[in-house]
Formats: C-alpha cells, structure tokens, sequence
C-alpha cells in the first residue's frame, strides 16, 4: 500500500459540510433536508461513516479512559446474557459448576478479542468494517457489512423479546408481549438515533442502577441456586454439551467484535491502545460474567424450586420474575428496570447497523443515517412479534450462526495485522478509495474455506456436519473448525496475492 497518498474527498458528507448550514440544492434533496433539520435537535449526532478528525477527538484523560471501561461494563451488563446463561443448566442439563466454567472462559476469550479492536477506533477515527477495509479488502468488508446488519437484526430481535416477555409478567398480561415488544424497540430507536454522544453518556451512568438491580435479583434468587447439580449425560455427552456451552457464550461476546471500534471512534488515538483494550476487556468481561453467572444459576433454581417451576412457563420474562418472586411489588419494580439493561445492550448494534448500510456504497451513504436505524428496527421488531414464542430455540440456532462468520473474519483480520501488516503506518485518508486497498481476493477464498470448516463441524437442529456427527452425543464444533480453516490456509493465500498483485 502507498503510504504517501494525498487526502482524497470522501463521497459522504464531510464535516465542513455538517458545520455549514446547507441550502437545498435544485432538486430539494432528502439529504440536504434532513442536515437543516439536524442542525437544530440538540445532542444529534449528524456524521456518518466519514472520518472523526483529531481536532474533534477527546483529550486524553484519566476519565476518559475510565468511561471507555464504564460504558462496555454497561453494554455487557445485559438481560439477554443472562438468557444465554441459563442455556447451559435449563437447556444442556449441565451442572451449576460446568456451565458457570464453561462460560466464564468463553466470555474472556470472546471480551480479548472485542478489546483488540476497539483498539482500532481511537488509531483510525474509522469505524470497524472501515478499518477492516484495509486488513480484508474493500469489497470483502462490504459482505461483512451486509452480515452484520443481519447479525444485529438477530440480536435485536432477540433482545426485545426478551423485553416484551418481562412487561407483559410484570403487568399480569395487561400488557402483551407484542406491545412490550415495541415499547423495547422504540426506546432502543430514540437512543440509537441520537448517536455515540447521547449513547455513551447515557452508559456512563445505567451501569450503577443494572448493577444493583442485578445485585437484588441475586440476593432475592441466590438462595434458590442449587450449586450441587451434576451433569446429565455420559462422559462424552457430558465433555461435548461442555464445549458447546464454551462455544455459544464465545459466539454471544464475539457478538459486539464487528461494532466495537465504532463506539471509540471519538477517542484520542494518545489514548494508547494497551489501555482502550484493557478497559475494554475488563469493562465487557466482569459484566457479562455477572450475568452468565446469574443466568446458570436461575437455569438450576427451576428444577430445585417448585415455585419457580409453577411460574415458568417457558419463557425468560417468566423465569426472572421467578428470580424475583419473593420481592413482590418491589421485585416487579426490578424488573422493570431490567429492561433498561435490553436497550443498553440493544441500542448499540441499531447505532452500528446504519453505518453498516451507509458502508455499502455511495447511494447508501447519501441516505441519513436514522432511516437506516427506523428500517431496521421495524424489522427486528417484526420479526420478535412473529418469533416471541420461541426465544429459546432461536437464542441456541442463531448465535452460534453468528459467531461462525465473525470468528472467520476476525482470524483474517488479526493474522493480517499480526503477520503482513505489523507495524506499518496506515494511510487513513485512502478508506474510500478501492485502487489503494487490498483487493480481498485471498481473504474471500479463505472466509469460503472457513465456512466449509463451519458446515462440517455444525451441529445444529437444521444440519449436522459429518465431523460433528462422528463425536458421541454430538458437539458444536464449527467456530473451532471455521477458525481452523481459515487460521491455516489465509496467511499461504495472502503471501501469494502480494507476490502477484502487489495489494
């Protein structure tokens, strides 16, 4: 890559253009419209996909580096992990002692990896399927843009009916699930809308009252918690559902790896990347394991408790009202509450979903970014109306589906950091210029050869794989395959397209 590139005009709008007030141009463009309207709401954020300039980034500061820990310790702190925690007793039958294991080390080696490229914001001032144009190739990284998107429409989904499960207990079915639902969605719209200044100060301060709620909720149900469980199955049923679980809480923190330099974008790239991962590693890794750790002991709570047993029906609303049974008034006052931990978790993969269309080329780029969040939060709110019955067959089919792409492309991307790319200075200015970036052709040949490594190591309800069909009592195998796969054979792919392209 030519590291002596002049800066190129960008085809978004830049920020001289958002600090200038714009004038219709002949047509009466949408966009021109929507930045004179923008310039007036106070708090909104109006850049794209374009680049944060130094002079706007964050000083370096004790603080700032605290906020960064602060508000992924948020992020983390998560109603929907504690869904994924009780997957590993309700669901895989695992004792109290192995899920909670088996989770704890899947959500510190997923929490490293969303550190390292939150490393990536405050370097680059890009978004991360920006940077990743430089480390995958231009077009492969639109692919991933395009997976994203439906990655956080999962996630979406999932989270608001969560949500909508918890109003409709708490108000005895005055409330349906399907108008939870939306309340959930709508709330995650507004903040997401309003961009990275109002998201962040509003995750510097929820941690406090998520942590205590949770803090309540463990010593209203901590004493339901059957510590003493055992592991149902043979020994080699027992050691596959062990990896399975390790894998689903992986792919659950590998989750936010595809967004998580966006949100530091506005971070000083003095900041030092040793302390954005570190507080991002700590800040993502003792919140989730706050909740995977309340969500494998709600799982053991239901067969040790015939109260519990009574009031769960099924869904995960039901079983946290259990959690909070003995509380009354005040623990229905809880959980409310717990659903401000959904749009902490939620909001930010809407915010990243429209940098994600926006990142799909020029058109895209000229529509305002809360079209984008409008129109894919009415899909995942669709679809959680349509899907509200089945929460927990679509938590243990889909995440495992997402963390396969994303373990692919992060491979790719930390072996060509690592391997081809260490210590060279990135030309930042060239991010929207496809002649002076990689081409991609090694990293899409080795994504298609991770996949296969995927397919065959599989083991889902739609299709098992002949590798994972070969393991007594079945295994999950496909992150650890599609890593594989892709681990060997890119850095041999990439070697030869430099010798013959030179980019």
């Amino acid at each position: 890559m030519n590291l002596d590139i002049e800066k190129e005009q960008i085809g978004c709008v830049t920020q001289s253009e958002v600090e200038t007030p714009v004038s219709e141009n002949a047509n009466g463009s949408c966009r021109s419209r929507y930045q004179r309207w923008a310039q007036n709401v106070k708090g909104l954020e109006m850049r794209g996909i374009e680049p944060v300039p130094l002079e706007e980034r964050q000083p370096v500061s004790a603080s700032a580096s605290f906020n960064i820990f602060l508000t992924w310790f948020s992020m983390g702190m998560a109603l929907n992990n504690v869904v994924v925690g009780t997957l590993g007793t309700m669901v895989m039958q695992l004792s109290f002692l192995d899920a909670f294991l088996c989770a704890i080390f899947g959500n510190l080696f997923g929490s490293t990896l969303i550190g390292y490229m939150c490393t990536w914001g405050p370097r680059s001032g890009h978004r991360t399927l920006i940077v990743s144009r430089f480390l995958v190739g231009f077009n492969p990284s639109k692919v991933c843009c395009v997976l994203n998107v439906l990655a956080n429409l999962g996630y979406g989904m999932m989270s608001a009916m969560v949500g909508g499960q918890i109003l409709s207990k708490l108000s005895d079915g005055t409330v349906s699930v399907v108008v939870g639902i939306i309340l959930v969605a709508f709330v995650s719209l507004v903040v997401a809308t309003f961009g990275m200044h109002i998201f962040q100060y509003y995750e510097r301060y929820a941690w406090l009252p998520q942590l205590m709620i949770f803090a309540i909720l463990f010593g209203s149900a901590g004493p339901e918690f059957d510590f003493s469980t055992v592991s149902v199955g043979s020994a080699e049923e027992v050691n596959a559902k062990r990896l399975a679980f390790f894998s689903l809480c992986l792919a659950g923190s590998l989750s936010w790896v595809p967004g998580a330099a966006d949100y530091h974008v506005y971070f000083s790239p003095d900041t030092g990347s040793w302390k954005v991962w570190s507080m991002t590693t700590m800040g993502v890794a003792l919140a989730m394991s706050v909740t995977l750790f309340l969500g494998v002991g709600l799982g053991t709570g239901v067969a040790h408790n015939p109260t519990w047993a009574a009031i769960y029906d099924g869904s995960a609303g039901s079983l946290v009202m259990a959690g909070y049974n003995r509380l009354g008034g005040f623990g229905k006052f809880c959980a409310f509450l717990n659903v401000l931990t959904i749009v902490s978790n939620n909001a930010p993969g809407s915010y990243s979903m429209a940098m994600n269309f926006q990142m799909l080329g020029d058109f895209w780029c000229k529509i305002p970014r809360p079209v984008f969040t409008t129109i894919s939060t009415v899909i995942y709110t669709a679809c959680a109306i349509g899907g509200r019955d089945s929460l927990y067959q679509i938590f243990n089919n889909l995440v495992p589906m997402i963390g396969y792409w994303i373990i692919i492309w992060a491979t790719i991307v930390v072996e060509t950091d690592f391997i081809f790319n260490r210590r060279r200075v990135y030309d930042w200015s060239a991010w929207d210029n496809q002649q002076k970036l990689p081409i991609g052709y090694a990293a899409t040949a080795a994504f298609f050869i991770g996949w296969a490594g995927a397919i065959v190591g599989m083991d889902q309800v739609y299709y098992t794989g002949p590798i994972a069909a070969s393991i007594a009592g079945g295994c999950d195998l496909g992150i650890w395959l599609g890593m594989a796969f892709t681990a060997l054979t890119f850095p041999p792919l990439r070697a030869l397209e430099l010798k013959v392209i030179g980019r």
